[in-house]
């Protein structure tokens, strides 16, 4: 009853009755509406779509939620999918799956599908040999303009993109890039080296994939070619599969900034057992390390028997130095993925973090100590103050310097997110506190 409800869903009912290859107006709408199917609905619902449609919805899926309907289609179905899929996606999905299942889904492709495919599988896993297409139409440069677009015209469908054509010499090394435009927009008699962007940026296949993204992002561009160390070309990079590598790298980094485990789904085709699972490991991992504050406060009992009021302040300065150090832990992450800071020494950015937190703490300090002032003695108010600024500067350097130092020790910088940083903090400020007292106060 379920999928005959789904089936019933204008969007949907309008993709079945699309026969023709290009996009359909609603697939997208369509393809939200079967993710939030189980895995066996949302498979018969793929099922009868016409085969031009049904490759076009697959296509939209994620890797995990294509291995699910993989599960509940018929031989013929996999294999004709699998077929249809760009050389990137189908190696996308074979991560997902068993090495054995891959194997035997690969044997099934046909054998020009089945080389470009190992052609990708040769690569490490996140590199841009991996997320490169290694289907292009090349062009020479004394070719004219005339003959480059006949040639589009004539092969064009039957490569991954025509938006960009790579331009090759006689040794088939890349020797620049002839956007569509530019061609179309040309002289006939002209020729392509006429028209081509020469020197274009290149990465090698052992690249990693996010630095691949980020620049495409920075540079602007539609495509990025992947070059052999002789500058043959392996495969291009496009937009939409860099755009797509930036987004899985937020999302990672969203969630580990959220204290929570990736997911790599859509939300609603999510287990409650498996989101419950993503977020039980951090909560556990700060819950211990969370009670450290605790043995700190009970380390300084005697301390806080003598003066009450010291105890008033705690969430105070607890809050001000998370936060402090959640903003500075945040910025600089974003910083660094957006490659701001690279080749920038972890002592230049610090040093630069601990002055924002003397000015933020100053600021803060002085604000607070007539208040205190006017409640509590002159003791108090001077620890208070004197808290926050160093609290402040703790929470910049720690908030600053892990992130980099992970990045150093091959860590992802995400990990030592925010709640790994203010829960950190929270302890090492209530210590400064406990301290500060002691001597301001003398006791």
């Amino acid at each position: 009853m379920v999928v005959l409800k789904c089936l019933r869903h204008p969007t949907i009912q309008y993709v079945m009755s699309h026969q023709g290859g290009e996009m359909p107006k609603y697939t997208l709408d369509a393809v939200k509406a079967l993710r939030r199917l189980e895995p066996p609905q949302r498979a018969e619902a793929l099922s009868r779509y016409p085969p031009e449609v049904a490759r076009t919805v697959f296509e939209q899926f994620e890797a995990p939620l294509q291995k699910e309907v993989l599960a509940f289609l018929r031989d013929h179905q996999v294999n004709r999918l699998l077929e249809d899929l760009d050389p990137d996606d189908r190696v996308r999905l074979l991560d997902t799956l068993p090495e054995p299942v891959g194997q035997a889904l690969l044997a099934r492709l046909s054998p020009r599908e089945r080389r470009l495919t190992h052609k990708l599988l040769a690569f490490p896993a996140e590199s841009a040999g991996r997320i490169m297409n290694p289907e292009y139409l090349p062009l020479r440069p004394e070719l004219s303009v005339r003959d480059a677009l006949i040639l589009i015209h004539r092969e064009g469908r039957a490569v991954g993109t025509v938006n960009v054509l790579p331009v090759l010499d006689s040794d088939e090394r890349l020797v620049g890039l002839a956007m569509l435009s530019a061609l179309v927009l040309a002289d006939p008699d002209q020729q392509v080296a006429d028209v081509m962007l020469a020197p274009v940026p290149t990465v090698a296949p052992e690249t990693d994939q996010e630095q691949v993204a980020r620049l495409i992002q920075a540079a602007d561009l539609l495509a990025l070619p992947v070059v052999d160390d002789a500058r043959h070309l392996l495969g291009l990079i496009t937009v939409d599969d860099a755009m797509d590598v930036v987004q899985l790298e937020q999302e990672e980094d969203f969630a580990r900034a959220g204290g929570s485990e990736p997911v790599d789904r859509p939300y609603f085709s999510i287990t409650l057992l498996d989101l419950a699972r993503a977020r039980f490991v951090w909560l556990l991992l700060l819950a211990l390390a969370g009670a450290l504050t605790v043995n700190v406060i009970t380390a300084f009992e005697s301390l806080l028997e003598q003066t009450i009021s010291l105890s008033v302040f705690i969430p105070l300065l607890v809050g001000i130095g998370g936060n402090c150090g959640a903003q500075s832990a945040t910025t600089v992450i974003r910083a660094m993925a957006t490659g701001d800071v690279n080749g920038v020494g972890v002592g230049r950015v610090v040093f630069r973090e601990t002055r924002i937190g003397i000015l933020l703490g100053t600021a803060v300090a002085l604000l607070a100590y007539v208040p205190v002032l006017l409640l509590f003695e002159t003791g108090l108010a001077t620890t208070v103050s004197l808290t926050l600024i160093a609290i402040c500067v703790l929470a910049t350097l720690v908030g600053a310097g892990m992130p980099l130092l992970a990045r150093r020790f091959g860590i992802d910088p995400a990990v030592v997110s925010a709640p790994v940083v203010t829960t950190l903090v929270d302890t090492l400020g209530l210590v400064l506190y406990f301290l500060i007292a002691r001597v301001v106060m003398e006791f």
